[in-house]
């Protein structure tokens, strides 16, 4: 549902108990979104914040499926502005909830820039928000960014994967089962926003083993279906663009 007629702003429920909270701007020639995902448990969280001057909106939108003062997880892939930017907005809004990143996204900004002490997680570690547990996945340069992790909703395999798979477009459905592998690698070709780290391909594979469901993208549709084909595709193609030539 629209939540807000003069940006746009909509609100779905992507998955259960899990909300797509998206906004198009005309940064870019055809628009394109910026997306913030809700889960409603007894510990609600909010992965990306989105940006700093979206968050009345964005707050808005949290208000129609629960008070945004119980939110008690509010954090993002890698620290952006478009991840992080209504962070300590999020805080004064949520006296009760942590920021969160990954370790070394913790110890390079966000315990810097919030306004509060943040949780780092680990490679692999778990934590509970009640119903459903959470996976942290770190997975440094991938797509950019250091920092940069990815979260798996283990109970409706919800891969929330940040910059992966960004598709271009301000009206966008909420949800697709159409790949959104080729679209999305027609927009990298035009940004080249990936770091070229020799990881890549063995990160991805593992993102792929999860067997995800959905993936939760942050610009763009979400995308239910075969997950993991599509990041074996995205490992072999970056695979083979980034090995040095035989000599």
């Amino acid at each position: 549902m629209t939540t807000n007629t003069q940006t746009g702003t909509r609100l779905d429920e992507v998955a259960r108990g899990i909300y797509r909270i998206s906004t198009p701007l005309d940064v870019m020639p055809g628009g394109f979104t910026f997306n913030s995902y809700l889960v409603d448990d007894e510990e609600p969280l909010l992965f990306h914040t989105g940006l700093r001057k979206l968050f009345p909106v964005t707050l808005e939108a949290v208000g129609k499926v629960l008070p945004a003062s119980k939110l008690r997880w509010v954090g993002g892939s890698h620290f952006e502005s478009d991840e992080f930017g209504a962070l300590n907005d999020f805080l004064a809004a949520a006296p009760e909830a942590t920021p969160f990143g990954s370790e070394i996204g913790v110890m390079t900004c966000l315990n810097d820039f919030a306004d509060r002490p943040a949780r780092g997680f680990q490679a692999g570690e778990e934590f509970s928000l009640g119903s459903r547990r959470m996976k942290w996945l770190y997975t440094p340069h991938i797509p950019h960014g250091w920092d940069c992790g990815v979260l798996l909703d283990v109970s409706t395999k919800t891969l929330f994967c940040g910059d992966l798979f960004t598709q271009p477009g301000g009206d966008m459905p909420p949800v697709t089962e159409s790949e959104v592998l080729s679209v999305s690698e027609q927009m990298r070709g035009m940004l080249e926003y990936f770091a070229h780290a020799t990881g890549t391909s063995a990160i991805l594979t593992g993102l792929a083993d999860l067997d995800p469901a959905m993936l939760a993208c942050q610009h763009g549709s979400a995308y239910r279906g075969d997950g993991a084909g599509l990041l074996r595709e995205l490992a072999a193609r970056l695979q083979k663009r980034y090995d040095p030539p035989s000599p």
